[in-house]
C-alpha cells in the first residue's frame, strides 16, 4: 500500500482528472455516447439512452471531488467501482464476439480490447490505492493496528 502523500495526490489528479475529461467528452455529445452504449447490447436505446445522460455527470463530480480531495475514499471507492464494471462490461462483450469503440473518451474513442482492460486495470490499482490511504492519507480506520488490551 502507497503512503506516500504526494504520489497519492498526483494518483489522485491523474486518475480524477482522466474522468473529468472522459465525462467533459461525454457531456458534449450525448447522442453519439448513447450509440456507444447500444453497441455494447445490453441494454436497450432508452436506458442507453439515459445512461448517456446520466454517466459522464457522475464521471465528472466523482472525478473532481478526487482531484479536490473531498470525500476522498468515497470518490475513490466510486471510481473503482465504475471501473470493475467497465473492465467486466469489457472483458462479457469480447468473450461475446462484439466489436466495438468503448465509447470511453467520446469521439476519441477506440476499440474495447484486452489494452483496455490492461489501462483499466492500472486505473483501478492507482484510485484503490487512494481509497486504502484513508481520508487524510493515513491508513484506513480498519488497517490501523489496535492497541492490546490492558
Amino acid at each position: 500500500m502507497i503512503r506516500n502523500k504526494t504520489l497519492l495526490f498526483i494518483l489522485r489528479l491523474l486518475v480524477g482528472g482522466l474522468f473529468i475529461y472522459a465525462g467533459v467528452l461525454k457531456v458534449a455529445d450525448p447522442v453519439d455516447f448513447a450509440r456507444d452504449i447500444s453497441n455494447y447490447r445490453l441494454v436497450p436505446p432508452v436506458i442507453a439512452f439515459l445512461t448517456a445522460l446520466v454517466l459522464p455527470w457522475i464521471e465528472i463530480l466523482a472525478g473532481a471531488l478526487l482531484v479536490l480531495g473531498v470525500f476522498r475514499r468515497t470518490n475513490a471507492l466510486l471510481i473503482a467501482a465504475m471501473l470493475v464494471f467497465f473492465i467486466v462490461l469489457v472483458a462479457v462483450t469480447m468473450v461475446r464476439g462484439i466489436d466495438v469503440d468503448c465509447g470511453c473518451f467520446g469521439t476519441f474513442s477506440r476499440k474495447a480490447d484486452w489494452t483496455l482492460i490492461l489501462e483499466d486495470a492500472v486505473m483501478l490499482f492507482m484510485v484503490l490505492q487512494v481509497a486504502l490511504a484513508g481520508e487524510a492519507g493515513k491508513p484506513a480506520p480498519a488497517a490501523r493496528p489496535r492497541k492490546p488490551l490492558p
